[in-house]
């Protein structure tokens, strides 16, 4: 497998993994809709919705981590980032992921195991008068820290990529945009091969030159 293909592989794994918790954000909705009717409405509110709300919105926001990195969504602070060329953005975040990300998410992964596993030793409960348990929340701990670290690791890789090439290999968001523009023109008869090549490469410079745009507004 080459690494293209690698880096490929953790971003559909990490877009599958964001796209199924999302649905979180239905589940949660229609639960505190329920909640608020059941308790102005009928009188009828119900002793574990604050905690179970508590948990998925946790759940949500742990598990859709890695997608928001595999998709380079989250915000960056330095509005110098988009001046710089790509193998000083390379060699900036590489130094980050290495300081920074490595650490802090192998200390959450560890430390989440050793919290689920207090948790389902003493089969933990939530406090009200109808408990839950906590143990099952708490698992959601360790597998988001081991799917970011995942990402995280291909995010090193092209790190190494762009210092290699100069250029950042695209993502798969970008690979799949452009297979969109290649099957467009591949159905016209207007266009010839030499045409559409020019086209896709203009396409691909576009959108590398907003995601440049981008990662430099970002604040």
């Amino acid at each position: 497998m080459d690494v293209q293909r690698l880096l490929h592989t953790a971003d559909r794994i990490s877009t599958w993994v964001g796209k199924i918790f999302a649905w979180l954000i239905v589940l949660l909705m229609l639960v505190v809709c329920i909640e608020v009717f059941k308790r102005y409405a009928l009188n009828a509110p119900t002793a574990w919705i604050y905690d179970i709300n508590n948990m998925m919105y946790g759940t949500l926001f742990m598990m859709c981590g890695a997608y928001t990195l595999a998709h380079d969504g989250h915000v960056r602070g330095d509005f110098l980032y988009g001046s710089m060329k790509p193998r000083t953005q390379a060699t900036l975040d590489l130094i980050l992921f290495i300081v920074f990300f490595l650490p802090g998410i192998g200390a959450l992964t560890w430390a989440g195991w050793d919290y689920f596993n207090d948790s389902l030793a003493m089969r933990e409960q939530t406090f009200n008068a109808t408990p839950l348990p906590v143990y099952p929340f708490k698992f959601v701990i360790p597998v988001a820290g081991v799917i970011v670290m995942m990402q995280g690791l291909a995010e090193i890789i092209r790190c190494i990529v762009c210092l290699r090439t100069g250029a950042w290999p695209e993502r798969l968001k970008d690979a799949e945009e452009m297979d969109v523009v290649a099957q467009q023109l591949a159905g016209s008869t207007y266009v010839d091969e030499e045409a559409r090549r020019q086209a896709i490469d203009n396409a691909k410079r576009i959108d590398e030159a907003a995601r440049q745009r981008g990662a430099g507004a970002g604040t």
